[in-house]
């Protein structure tokens, strides 16, 4: 067997990839310690209830599994709660990578798959984001994130570690199939709050600052369905696994969407009203997060195919009305 450990892989995204990996002909096993994530969300492989910052339980499940590769999804990742509690951002994303790529290099696992972000580049309006843009994270979610790339290249220099870094702007959508979705508590990502403010889950779906400086006044984002961005991983794990050096991708479609833009789509996805408030600019959220790169299209051969708006919106909006975890 060809096993991937997959670090949150009980979580939206991690779950998506153990489905990818599974089709891909991989055994994903799922290293996850459901703060955040579900184990009805594990559907694909075998299961190791564990933490990052849990060095014996790592080593043990690298023992028994013997992967070939690493996927490592497993982050906090609220912009908000990163900016008024640091402290615990650095401690689990850091260090609890750390402890990961630690273990991965002694157990001589040396293809590691990263899931970054584009918050590394932080506010940087009007610049076409590549992958050799200045970073500038305004949070300790982006500089986590930063810095264990840094850990990444540095492992590498002394003990062959090759990574491919993911750095993907924002993830939508959920599996066509209906097996997985997105469910977070609380739930803090756009389309999910707006289907529950559709559906009457909540009272009004707050929009957070309208006084950016975009042609709505709202925030700019780049979105990208969650399956095609999981994709992108599979073909990471490939190219590493072919002998490939170690390679950063931003993943995104190089199309922007405001906030009004996407509760447009959404009503015309749903046929339905979206309730909403105006509330302040939440501390750390850009302006504009686009990405310029093709980078993912020329050497991976990565083409999104389900990341429009009606798309992500409306598989999101089947998983919402059918689709639940229980821990």
């Amino acid at each position: 067997m060809t096993n991937v450990l997959v670090t949150g892989g009980a979580g939206y995204i991690g779950s998506h990839a153990c489905k990818s990996l599974k089709q891909a002909g991989y055994v994903p096993v799922t290293y996850d310690n459901l703060v955040t994530g579900w184990q009805d969300a594990v559907r694909f492989g075998p299961f190791e209830r564990g933490d990052l910052l849990d060095r014996d339980c790592l080593d043990a499940v690298f023992q028994q599994y013997q992967p070939v590769a690493v996927m490592h999804f497993a982050a906090l990742s609220q912009v908000g709660e990163a900016v008024t509690q640091p402290g615990r951002y650095w401690r689990n994303n850091v260090l609890g990578s750390l402890n990961l790529i630690e273990a991965a290099a002694e157990a001589g696992c040396l293809n590691f798959v990263f899931s970054s972000t584009c918050a590394t580049y932080g506010d940087q309006d009007n610049v076409v984001l590549d992958e050799s843009s200045a970073q500038n994270p305004l949070n300790a979610y982006g500089s986590s994130k930063r810095a264990v790339e840094n850990i990444l290249t540095d492992f590498e220099a002394a003990f062959g570690m090759r990574h491919v870094i993911f750095r993907y702007f924002n993830v939508a959508g959920a599996d066509p199939d209906g097996e997985v979705g997105e469910f977070h508590q609380p739930e803090t990502h756009l389309i999910p709050l707006m289907l529950d403010a559709i559906d009457g889950k909540r009272d009004a779906l707050t929009i957070y600052g309208t006084d950016y400086e975009t042609p709505d006044g709202t925030c700019i984002r780049d979105y990208v369905h969650v399956c095609d961005l999981v994709d992108a991983h599979v073909l990471g794990l490939t190219w590493l696994r072919d002998g490939k050096g170690s390679r950063v991708f931003n993943l995104g479609t190089g199309r922007g969407f405001s906030v009004r833009e996407v509760v447009a789509a959404s009503r015309d996805v749903t046929n339905r009203p979206v309730p909403m408030q105006e509330g302040a600019r939440r501390a750390g959220d850009c302006t504009k997060l686009v990405s310029g790169s093709t980078r993912a299209e020329r050497e991976l051969g990565w083409r999104p195919q389900r990341s429009t708006l009606k798309q992500m919106i409306g598989d999101a909006w089947r998983w919402h009305q059918n689709g639940h975890y229980d821990k």
